[in-house]
């Protein structure tokens, strides 16, 4: 692609009004769909845990307002990437029926070791899509406004989960260091795989 032509204003240099490109030759570009891709894997795979904690911990326990919430409005950020794949053509990760059972499974695990392991899983998941959104974020820059801006919201959520499940007890949970450790070891292998397959 041929850079934009600027028109030499005598003394004064290039025009202002022509922006420089912002990509050049070689540039590393962000791969837009893998991100929507992923991302919807994601959302999804947080949507999947929440209902297998749900299903063990049950609707009276106290626990389950809180997950309730975050449960929400995971399924907000997932349906905003649903039609974002439609609108935009992206295919769904081939994976989609793996991150249904592990998320569930690890849901009703988590769960089954108490509440406070609960709030562990969603401290660790939460701590791994923060980084993960933040290198989005830096990848897109100014690319890609609409996809960046609900990057940025949900990010501010997630974040808002992590401290969340920390200020309800995630780190005592029993052998929290290993638990979370391995939880968030499992959130980047299913974060490469997805962008991927």
């Amino acid at each position: 692609m041929a850079e934009p032509q600027t028109t030499p204003r005598p003394g004064l240099g290039p025009d202002p009004a022509v922006a420089a490109p912002r990509w050049r030759p070689g540039d590393a570009r962000p791969d837009i769909a893998s991100m929507i891709r992923v991302d919807q894997a994601g959302e999804y795979g947080a949507t999947r845990i929440y209902a297998g904690q749900q299903a063990v911990l049950g609707a009276r326990h106290p626990a389950s307002r809180v997950i309730a919430r975050m449960q929400v409005q995971e399924e907000r950020h997932l349906r905003h990437f649903d039609e974002m794949m439609i609108d935009r053509g992206v295919r769904p990760t081939l994976l989609q029926p793996l991150w249904n059972i592990a998320g569930h499974g690890l849901g009703v695990v988590t769960a089954l070791l108490g509440p406070e392991a609960a709030m562990a899983c969603t401290a660790a998941v939460e701590t791994e899509i923060d980084k993960h959104y933040g290198a989005q974020l830096e990848a897109l820059r100014e690319d890609d406004p609409d996809l960046s801006g609900a990057i940025a919201e949900f990010r501010t959520e997630e974040i808002e989960h992590r401290d969340t499940a920390v200020a309800a007890g995630a780190e005592n949970s029993f052998g929290y260091p290993i638990l979370s450790g391995l939880i968030r070891a499992g959130c980047r292998v299913a974060i490469g795989l997805s962008k991927r397959i």
